[in-house]
């Protein structure tokens, strides 16, 4: 369990705080309107109203105690890019901080981020993979040059083990885990069987699953 600080409390932050709640973190919430507030209080461990651009009120919240902040702010890259540099001044540990343009990633990690997230450009790209091939069923970009695919499995692969096929040598990627049915099989060996209807959870280097798959 982790405490967590998250500043704007917009749809963003919003669903940053549902999804804190379900993995059972604690969450002090922060936005200057009481209805945004108001909204996350059912998901959050305390909430406060307040402008988090003045330093008084941030450095009331103790922001040294928590072991992640989360500067959410998407409508005012300003306020973001104050907040952000006042919470590092102010101790934080960690501070993540939303960006929407590379040039907004520039300014907030030379002013205290220490990690960037894009919503926006993230989702956009797992919707054109995810859509633009009927054989992808979902999509995780570990960092520049490796994902995570789930795929469908290829006919001609249907009812061969994972040894006959030698897909690690061939193609440069490996089978993590294969899904029947919404049921995880994470034991995968050389003797693993793939069947019709399955989906399989491969990773590797992007370039080499897109050649492999066709993607």
């Amino acid at each position: 369990m982790k405490s967590i600080l998250l500043i704007g409390l917009g749809r963003f932050g919003r669903h940053i705080a549902i999804k804190l709640d379900e993995l059972h973190h604690q969450v002090m919430a922060v936005d200057k309107e009481d209805t945004r507030v108001d909204a996350v209080l059912p998901f959050v461990t305390n909430a406060q109203i307040g402008d988090a651009t003045n330093e008084d009120f941030l450095s009331s919240l103790g922001v040294g105690n928590f072991d992640v902040c989360i500067v959410a702010i998407g409508d005012n890259f300003q306020n973001s890019l104050e907040v952000t540099s006042l919470l590092k001044e102010l101790g934080a540990r960690m501070v993540v901080s939303r960006a929407a343009r590379d040039v907004h990633a520039k300014f907030l990690l030379r002013n205290g981020a220490d990690e960037i997230v894009y919503p926006e450009r993230q989702l956009a790209d797992w919707v054109a993979i995810r859509y633009s091939a009927d054989h992808i069923f979902d999509y995780i970009e570990l960092d520049e040059g490796h994902a995570i695919f789930e795929i469908s499995i290829p006919g001609e692969w249907i009812g061969k083990t994972i040894g006959q096929l030698d897909i690690r040598k061939k193609y440069n990627i490996n089978i993590m885990a294969l899904k029947t049915n919404d049921i995880m099989n994470l034991k995968i060996s050389s003797d693993t069987q793939l069947l019709k209807g399955s989906t399989m959870l491969v990773l590797g280097e992007t370039k080499h699953i897109q050649k492999c798959f066709h993607i």
